[in-house]
Order: C-alpha cells, then structure tokens, then sequence
C-alpha cells in the first residue's frame, strides 16, 4: 500500500519535482550565457544530456552519499550522549553476534544472508555502507568526467590550453566546487546530531520522545 512506504514515494516525488526544477533553471541560464557570448544555444532535450547538466547534478549526488556513508560508518565507532541519532556509549564497536541477530543468533524473520554465517553474513552486515560508497564513488567519478568535458570546452572557448583529467580533478577549480558541497553536508549531520540532544520534534522518529531527558542516548518513539 502506497501508506505503508510514503516516506520513499514522498521523497521521490519531491526529487523528481526539484530535478526537473533544476533541469529548466539550468536550461534557462545556460542558453542565456551563450547568447550573451554570441554561442550557439541547445534544446532542452540537448541540455539535459550535456555535461554542464551531468556535472551539476553528479555534484549534489556525490556530496550526498558521502554524507551518509561517513555518519552510516562513524556512528558504527562514535557516540554522541544524548543524541537519538548515535548507539549508547559502550556500544561502539560492530557489536556481538547476539545483539546484531545473526548467526545462530538469528530469527525466523531475519533476511536469509544474515543466517548463513561466513562471507555472505560478513557482506551483508556491511552491505548499506557498501552500496552507498558504490554510489558515492560512481557520483564522484561522473562528477569529475562531465565536469573536465565543461571545463575543458570553457578554456576552449576562452582560447586556452585544455587539460587532462587528472589535471582537473587536482586544479582548484574542481575542488572549490566539491569542497562546497562537502562542507555544508557535513554541518547538516554534526548539527542534526547534537540538536536532537536539547530538541524535539513530536510525532519524528527523528526526535526523541518530548519529555525525554537531554542525556537519554538512541532514544526514539
């Protein structure tokens, strides 16, 4: 039922709705830019094909999922007391068998791959951060790749020297984009995790519960 999984379908929508904002504000600038310097302009169809769309979007991407791979990875081994986001303190660590039900410590219900034991339980007991690295990784290298391709067609048109891709992904350039990104969603977590320590949103499974005390650690309804 489409109830049953509403915040996945809430958030797609609204993704899909802010990309194609993106798409036609993109457009609009970029055919405005190369009217202004005398260029030929694209079709929207050409735009949302080019690297200068690919690069701002694989930008976000990969911001993005680094910020979930490195809360998913730290709060493995950190705490924050008080903070519903983070285990209590003494529980850093991956944990024993018997509290991460696996093994012969699994339930009836638990996914196949964390009954088996060895490799295939060793994969999927790391398989969220796994998956989002992939992306991660997948995000950064388009980024960097559609990203040299309109850096490169800007010097180009500047009647400059073009340059590798190694050269790009080490210029300044491409690194005052990425870091702008990084920065902003790193603040975003840190500051989510020790808001939530003083306070609360009713009803969130983001928040702890109202009249839960500041100190009460990986507390929510």
């Amino acid at each position: 039922m489409p109830r049953d999984i509403g915040i996945g379908l809430a958030f797609g929508i609204l993704f899909l709705v802010a990309l194609l904002g993106q798409a036609i504000a993109g457009f609009d600038v970029y055919n405005n830019e190369q009217v202004s310097q005398g260029l030929q302009t694209m079709t929207f169809v050409q735009y949302l094909v080019s690297a200068s769309f690919m690069a701002d979007v694989m930008e976000n991407w990969q911001s993005e999922y680094l910020q979930f791979l490195l809360y998913i990875v730290a709060t493995v081994w950190l705490v924050h007391r008080g903070s519903p986001e983070s285990k209590q303190p003494g529980d850093e660590g991956r944990m024993s068998d018997a509290k991460q039900l696996v093994g012969a410590h699994a339930k009836r219900t638990s996914p196949a791959w964390a009954k088996t034991g060895g490799w295939r339980t060793w994969v999927y007991g790391r398989s969220l951060s796994l998956v989002m690295g992939t992306i991660f990784v997948l995000s950064w290298l388009s980024q960097s790749i559609a990203g040299w391709s309109t850096y490169d067609a800007s010097q180009l048109r500047a009647y400059e020297h073009p340059v590798s891709w190694p050269g790009y992904v080490t210029s300044a350039d491409f690194w005052s984009r990425t870091l702008q990104n990084w920065q902003s969603e790193l603040l975003a977590v840190g500051s989510m995790a020790v808001f939530a320590v003083y306070l609360r949103e009713r009803g969130s499974s983001e928040s702890k519960l109202v009249g839960s005390a500041h100190d009460a650690t990986g507390e929510t309804p």
